[in-house]
């Protein structure tokens, strides 16, 4: 797991690689599905709802 700290003067935040390139994947999906009319079988509805509750 890769992870970046940015600061921002009194602020820092903690970036997590992977979760963002899940949350990309997710979204392409998303749009994929949209354009097909169709669920894409392969989407991990589990984990989605995991970084909603997150948040």
């Amino acid at each position: 797991m890769s992870r970046k700290l940015i600061i921002d003067g009194n602020a820092v935040y903690e970036i997590d690689e992977t979760c963002m390139l899940k949350q990309k994947l997710d979204e392409k999906a998303n749009r994929e599905e949209g354009k097909n009319g169709q669920e894409n079988p392969g989407q991990d509805h589990a984990w989605r709802e995991e970084q909603k509750n997150r948040k």
